[in-house]
């Protein structure tokens, strides 16, 4: 069975560079070893098998601002979207399986954020 095609979005490249920048400085051969992984093995996979992992809008919401939220994003899905998330290692993919296609939508080190502190903290 063949499977769905993949297709990714300005945000997911933009994510591709970002983590390079985060990651590089420390170790280049780690950045490229997450691309192998992510091409060769992880998007195939997804795109033959989509509904694998976990369906991410099932997560139980904590805050009043998550729960408004997630009524948005609802309001965007077409009848059939199942949006989805797959955790590799560090990181996090965000795609949605959409019709006949895979669409990467996002992809995170999971400490993008929390280590990227100094922006908001001047020097005084």
């Amino acid at each position: 069975m063949a499977g769905k095609r993949p297709r990714f979005t300005e945000n997911f490249s933009a994510n591709l560079t970002a983590i390079e920048e985060f990651v590089a400085p420390h170790s280049q051969m780690a950045f490229h070893r997450f691309l192998d992984r992510l091409f060769d093995d992880v998007i195939p996979t997804l795109c033959r098998f989509p509904q694998s992992d976990r369906a991410f809008l099932t997560h139980a919401v904590q805050s009043t601002k998550a729960n408004a939220r997630t009524k948005d994003l609802r309001k965007f899905l077409n009848k059939g979207d199942d949006l989805r998330e797959f955790v590799m290692d560090d990181y996090l993919v965000l795609y949605l399986v959409h019709q006949r296609q895979v669409i990467f939508l996002a992809v995170k080190h999971h400490r993008q954020l929390s280590f990227d502190l100094k922006r908001f903290w001047h020097e005084e």
